[in-house]
């Protein structure tokens, strides 16, 4: 392998800038909303895969009750037209630009929030697709908007603001993209500059820094927002949503890419650091409180030529679970001037697909098992199976796992998030619980853990109660589907012991990640709330706080404008100290 080819494939997953993954009060539900209970069935099983398939501007904002002015938007510079552009006026506002850089003010409530939710909501996902006329192409695109909902009291104070990444703040001063995206690279403007875009892209400093797909608050109050390069770790004010700087790992680790999603405990952080060189993942562990990662141990890829895609993994009380799945990342899709329908990835499904199992104490492999091919964004938890005597003998994982369909990489393309067709185009997506031994057998089991029509046949972006983390666990919450739809168009609560559903649904509406938030004291693992910022088709945008019990709506916090579809949230619980 020579030195180019080398610095390729060290470089080439870091494009992927984001993807598509984690109690109630006594107020009555809010009358007129469908929540349904998914019809009950027979669990699932199936170890089969499915065929394989091969900016815009918002309503101006309603004058709101601010601390200050808002800061007006800046002008952007116009760039040379090209498909998708503003988009039309029919078009869902979920799928529209944001149109200011930053707002804040109290939000108008209908219901009666719980008076014990005392804190900050925070979601981030991409909010801007378009440089003056200049449109992207997908949804993972799009430029960074941090929103942030702050409960008090039983009222809401509303907030957005774009994330500072020198990728907007460079796209904001040309007009221009400057920075490599999901699926967008920098126009060349002669030969010359082409050589100079290769040079940066071997040396990594054309990777994107635009940290649109999740956001976490660590053990030591720090909060990040994240993408799947390192570079675009960047810290953010909860407060004032000001971006505070890059994220500076102290360590000498390296690496150009890691997983989207870690696993944050009040006391460590853990992630996925895939190899491009020799396929692998190196599993590394921080402190909260510091800055320094630790290597805990190497998994080596059974299956090739390059490791699978790892954008989420789970984690047990004692162990880390290293998926392989036969999407790989892939050096000459990188290199392609125009996406192919997998982006930068690539379907071996002739490479195996395999999950792994390590020791968290001694960074030892203790499982590695074959199963049946898989694709999946987003792992919801997993968890020990014991014996009599107390003896792990697996490890169960459960996931949103599309069949083994890639397609659902394209079909996130802006195009046809933006269809008016009505036509049933998502792809069917279910609960896929793995089953690992750890009797040394060679493979594992892989198979429905509900029947997936309960949620629509829809199933992603996910959390759960934060206490049962690595715990067996009864509860998960998503979005699923009501169909004919090409997006998820649901909230959905997942029971995994009755295997049923229960779903909330409003015409319309996109709603985005439900997250759990237990109530203080509380001992059932469904005691709080479910919030999800949801989009509607009228262009209007709410927080929708829905009681996690019964997931019936207690309480919808308007925001004066409208808003675009986010991905990954988190909570920051207030300081007691704090007037």
């Amino acid at each position: 392998m020579t030195p180019t080819m080398a610095s390729s494939l060290c470089v080439f997953a870091a494009m992927s800038s984001g993807a598509v993954g984690r109690p109630g009060g006594g107020s009555a539900a809010v009358p007129g909303r469908s929540v349904s209970s998914g019809s009950k069935g027979k669990r699932a099983v199936s170890s089969q895969s499915q065929p394989l398939a091969a900016s815009v501007v918002t309503e101006t904002p309603a004058p709101a009750v601010a601390p200050g002015p808002p800061a007006p938007p800046r002008p952007v510079v116009d760039a040379p037209r090209r498909r998708g552009g503003r988009g039309g006026a029919g078009e869902h506002a979920a799928w529209k630009s944001i149109r200011q850089e930053r707002w804040e003010g109290a939000l108008e409530l209908e219901g009666e929030l719980p008076l014990w939710l005392d804190g900050t909501y925070l979601r981030n996902g991409p909010g801007l697709w378009n440089l003056g006329d200049y449109g992207f192409r997908h949804l993972f695109d799009g430029y960074a908007t941090l929103v942030r909902v702050s409960f008090r009291h039983g009222r809401a104070v509303g907030a957005h603001r774009q994330i500072e990444s020198e990728a907007y703040k460079a796209a904001r001063a040309h007009g221009k993209v400057c920075y490599r995206e999901f699926s967008e690279v920098p126009k060349p403007d002669s030969f010359l500059s082409y050589v100079g875009q290769l040079a940066s892209l071997f040396s990594g400093s054309s990777l994107t820094d635009n940290s649109n797909t999740g956001v976490v608050r660590l053990g030591d109050g720090r909060v990040l927002c994240l993408t799947e390069t390192i570079k675009g770790s960047l810290v953010v004010d909860p407060d004032t949503l000001d971006t505070l700087g890059k994220f500076e790992y102290t360590d000498r680790l390296g690496g150009l890419i890691h997983s989207a999603h870690p696993i944050v405990t009040d006391t460590e952080f853990w992630t996925l650091i895939p190899d491009l060189i020799r396929p692998g993942y190196s599993v590394v562990r921080m402190d909260a409180g510091t800055s320094e990662r630790r290597f805990v141990g190497r998994v080596n890829c059974r299956g090739g030529p390059a490791p699978g895609w790892v954008h989420s993994f789970p984690v047990t009380d004692h162990y880390v679970v290293v998926p392989e799945m036969p999407l790989r990342y892939c050096a000459k899709n990188l290199l392609r001037a125009e996406p192919t329908p997998l982006y930068k990835f690539e379907w071996h499904l002739e490479s195996g697909s395999y999950m792994h199992v390590m020791c968290k104490a001694s960074g030892r492999v203790v499982a590695s098992v074959e199963v049946p091919p898989y694709v999946t964004f987003h792992f919801i938890n997993a968890y020990e199976e014991t014996d009599a005597d107390g003896r792990v003998t697996a490890i169960v994982a459960d996931c949103c796992e599309h069949n083994a369909n890639t397609s659902i990489l394209d079909k996130l393309r802006l195009q046809n998030l933006r269809s008016t067709t009505r036509q049933d185009v998502l792809p069917d997506a279910r609960v896929g619980r793995f089953r690992i031994p750890l009797d040394g057998s060679p493979f594992g089991e892989l198979e429905s853990a509900l029947d997936p029509d309960e949620h629509g046949r829809g199933m992603d972006m996910c959390s759960i109660n934060p206490a049962r983390l690595g715990k067996k666990y009864r509860y998960a919450y998503a979005c699923g589907a009501r169909r004919p739809c090409n997006f998820p168009n649901t909230l959905t609560k997942i029971d995994l012991v009755e295997k049923t559903a229960k779903n909330w649904y409003e015409e319309g509406t996109v709603p985005s990640e439900p997250f759990f938030v237990p109530r203080p004291g509380a001992v059932e693992e469904d005691d709080g709330v479910a919030i999800s910022m949801v989009s509607a088709k009228d262009g209007s945008a709410y927080a929708l706080v829905l009681d996690a019990k019964t997931f019936q709506e207690i309480a919808r916090a308007k925001f004066p404008y409208a808003m675009p579809y986010g991905l990954h949230c988190c909570w920051v619980p207030r300081n007691s100290d704090a007037a």
